[in-house]
């Protein structure tokens, strides 16, 4: 098979094409004939080799596909070749194929695509969970949504709306900014050009935002922070621009301020049913036309890196997907 391969972390450049012996099926999993791979910022980290999770060189990144079994473990029941499957790899996803045990996989929805279903549930679920059963997102109230032209930043700002939140969105260009107002958002703010603090008060009538959902960090998350109600939640999710950001504890105690970390990935290991509740709810709404992911850019394998770099330098809105075929 031909996979995208590190040998040295470091640089995208230590990123290549290999020809690679073909994976095998453990007892207890699968090996998939990789359709699609979503591109996520764990990508660009795991390349450099900053991420929380450190795979053995030589490696593929690639976390998270969608495509079809093509070989089963002699234990498995419940599964068989020529299921369209999605799957949470850990890494190894930009390849033509991938052995992963049966729990990493999902079954797709008839009416889904391998492009969508690939970018489907790490960001749909990351902002499905972090409002829902972290931050306790209520109907009513006002949601900013910072980096609401990514790939997580859209689909928290879909899902706020269908939680039937008043929602603001954030952004650096009018351009990602309406595909935002097309996902839901009532306002939107342009963080390049406007005060965002002073553009959520007014928004909100001088309330503030209940909840703040930030993958961003840096000044933006400085300036909504400043910008919550009392007993608002703010939620950090990730640091797209690479400044992470101090919060005087001080500002919590005054406004009873919640500062709540979120890392999707964790539950798969000390709450997995929180997951699969969510995913479950995720698909349902996908099938009934209720979401649908915003594809901004396919790419070839061998595109990889361009890829990764289209995401990493925040030139895309939406989901990258890199195609195998």
């Amino acid at each position: 098979m031909k996979a995208m391969i590190v040998r040295a972390c470091g640089s995208l450049e230590n990123l290549k094409v290999e020809t690679m012996q073909d994976p095998v099926a453990s007892d207890n999993g699968v090996v998939i004939d990789i359709k699609t791979c979503s591109v996520n910022f764990a990508d660009s980290l795991m390349v450099e080799g900053t991420y929380q999770v450190k795979p053995p060189l030589p490696f593929s990144p690639g976390v998270e596909v969608a495509g079809v079994i093509s070989e089963i473990g002699v234990n498995v029941s419940g599964w068989k070749v020529g299921d369209r499957v999605q799957a949470l790899t850990n890494w190894g996803g930009f390849a033509e194929k991938v052995a992963v045990p049966t729990d990493a996989l999902c079954a797709l929805p008839e009416n889904m695509s391998y492009v969508d279903a690939a970018a489907f549930v790490v960001a749909y679920g990351t902002s499905h969970v972090a409002l829902d059963y972290r931050a306790r997102l209520q109907k009513g109230e006002w949601l900013v949504v910072n980096g609401a032209g990514g790939g997580v930043g859209l689909t928290a700002v879909e899902i706020g709306k269908m939680m039937g939140a008043r929602v603001i969105a954030t952004a650096g260009s009018e351009e990602k900014l309406a595909i935002a107002r097309e996902k839901g958002a009532e306002f939107s703010i342009n963080y390049k050009t406007e005060k965002v603090r002073d553009k959520i008060k007014e928004y909100t009538g001088g309330k503030g935002a209940n909840v703040v959902y930030d993958p961003v960090g840096g000044e933006v998350f400085r300036q909504s922070f400043r910008a919550m109600a009392p007993e608002g939640r703010m939620l950090v999710i990730g640091f797209a621009s690479g400044d992470i950001p101090q919060v005087p504890a001080n500002h919590l105690l005054v406004k009873n301020i919640e500062l709540i970390g979120f890392y999707w990935g964790a539950y798969k290991d000390f709450k997995p049913e929180i997951l699969q509740d969510s995913t479950k709810q995720l698909f349902d709404w996908y099938e009934k036309g209720k979401i649908s992911p915003h594809i901004s850019a396919t790419f070839p394998l061998e595109k990889t890196v361009d890829a990764i770099r289209a995401l990493r330098n925040r030139t895309s809105s939406g989901k990258v997907v890199v195609t195998m075929t």
